[in-house]
């Protein structure tokens, strides 16, 4: 499945990029960014760039802004009508193109094909006393969090789904979720 998802990424990188010089969207094609790993280390995940060049930035001047979208993020850590995505960034969110380049992660052994959803350095806070054992597990591609509603689930949800995982993990529910996610991305469900 790995190296199915790796040849995948040579016509899906051109096509972006094409179909983002079309669009006129300058920037480079991937984006990286800073994830917690297994036991806490420190990683570069891979992914295709959906936002605007600068979008922390932007994020930060538009929630300082926006009392409304403040509260959702602060409950979602994900805006709904975020307007940092570029146009072709919401198709390749809507159809989980995006996460494709998650692959190369897999093969340098940062991430495995299910697990928890790696967190960000800043959420590590927020994560408590989850978060040992949620490190504990290596972080995947998807998880019960992408195949129970994804952008629909608060952080709270997220990390109750993540611990449900660590105590309940086996091959067999990561060969269910592997369906389940393959399920959703081919009915676009869940994805903003």
């Amino acid at each position: 499945m790995v190296f199915c998802g790796l040849l995948a990424l040579i016509p899906l990188t051109i096509g972006i990029w094409i179909a983002n010089k079309v669009s006129k969207e300058d920037g480079p094609v991937f984006f990286t960014q800073e994830r917690i790993g297994q036991n806490g280390k420190i990683f570069k995940m891979y992914k295709f760039r959906s936002m605007v060049v600068g979008a922390d930035e932007k994020l930060k001047h538009y929630l300082e802004e926006n009392e409304e979208a403040r509260k959702e993020y602060k409950e979602y850590k994900k805006l709904k009508n975020d307007p940092r995505i570029t146009k072709i960034g919401k198709f390749i969110r809507k159809t989980s193109l995006d996460e494709f380049p998650q692959f190369i992660n897999v093969l340098k052994g940062d991430m495995s094909l299910v697990g928890p959803r790696p967190y960000l350095p800043r959420e590590k806070e927020e994560i408590n006393g989850f978060f040992k054992y949620i490190t504990s597990c290596k972080p995947g591609i998807t998880g019960l969090w992408q195949t129970r509603g994804r952008s629909n689930t608060t952080f709270t949800d997220r990390l109750t789904m993540d611990m449900e995982y660590y105590y309940n993990h086996t091959l067999k529910t990561d060969v269910k979720l592997i369906y389940k996610t393959v399920e959703n991305v081919v009915k676009k469900e869940g994805a903003i």
